[in-house]
């Protein structure tokens, strides 16, 4: 657990990469809506996002900035999240007790700071700001801790408000979903409120762009997020290779395998993970 700004990978050889997968998916035929930094871990914690945000710029591409917002009470950072083009922002809760069981931040991270950071941000920026919610049952989706959420987002007038339930392998075993009335209540009380708000609660589906490389693809997807089983079955169909490249990536340690909702996910095996 880190809270402080570090220096992790070299803008310039990530620029490198992203050229070449971006020439890649345009020789398969995949058009790239947003080009989105949303690492393992927290995308603001890298003291060179600016500069990695200045170098994709003239790829003429839009791009898109993912963050838990904790560190947006840094002036200078939001000036740097600002150059993107679209940005969602988390806001799980505004209550310290909930804050702290759900997002599980740093020690150092106060919430009265990220809340000001946020409404901050909001003001000065101009381009599309989402909010996503996560809903987690039996913690943040009462009347009570509802309301309050539903209140602050209101005050930073976002574009597009976003409630989402777990729909992957939480990192927490207890966590689980809430029921659809729970859900309803949520949407209910942001909507009572004139937020433009939508449902982020269903399977994102499997369609996951193919450079050619099945391997580091998945490598690739699975290092942002667990993929389902069957969207690697259809991505490995695309590129004419069998189960063997999963069966050999389990066998390496590079992927692991978990049960969630009665399906199977894959997850990339990481040897480091840092976030706030």
């Amino acid at each position: 657990m880190i809270s402080d700004r570090q220096e992790f990978y070299s803008p310039a050889n990530l620029i490198t990469e992203v050229k070449e997968k971006i020439k890649s998916a345009k020789d398969g035929g995949h058009p790239i809506d947003y080009l989105t930094i949303v690492p393992d871990g927290e995308p603001t914690l890298d003291k060179n996002l600016g500069q990695l945000i200045s170098g994709l710029k003239p790829l003429n591409i839009k791009i898109a900035v993912i963050t838990n917002s904790t560190l947006l009470y840094n002036q200078d950072l939001r000036k740097e999240v600002a150059e993107a083009d679209w940005v969602s922002i988390k806001i799980d809760a505004v209550n310290e007790t909930v804050w702290r069981k759900i997002d599980r931040p740093h020690r150092n991270i106060d919430l009265n700071s990220v809340l000001s950071g946020i409404r901050s941000f909001a003001r000065e920026y101009h381009g599309i700001l989402a909010t996503e919610t996560m809903l987690v049952k039996g913690v943040n989706d009462n009347i009570e801790t509802l309301e309050p959420i539903a209140d602050f987002i209101k005050s930073i007038s976002p574009t597009v408000s976003y409630i989402s339930i777990p729909t992957r392998p939480p990192a927490e075993k207890w966590v689980e979903s809430p029921a659809e009335k729970e859900i309803n209540l949520a949407w209910q009380i942001f909507t009572e409120r004139t937020i433009n708000c939508e449902y982020l609660i269903g399977y994102e589906g499997n369609k996951f762009a193919f450079t050619g490389d099945p391997e580091n693809d998945i490598l690739s997807i699975t290092a942002v997020h667990p993929m389902r089983e069957d969207a690697v079955i259809e991505l490995l169909n695309k590129s004419g290779y069998d189960f063997s490249v999963i069966e050999k990536l389990i066998r390496e340690n590079k992927i692991i395998t978990s049960e969630y909702n009665g399906y199977k996910f894959f997850t990339r095996k990481l040897s480091l993970h840092k976030s706030l």
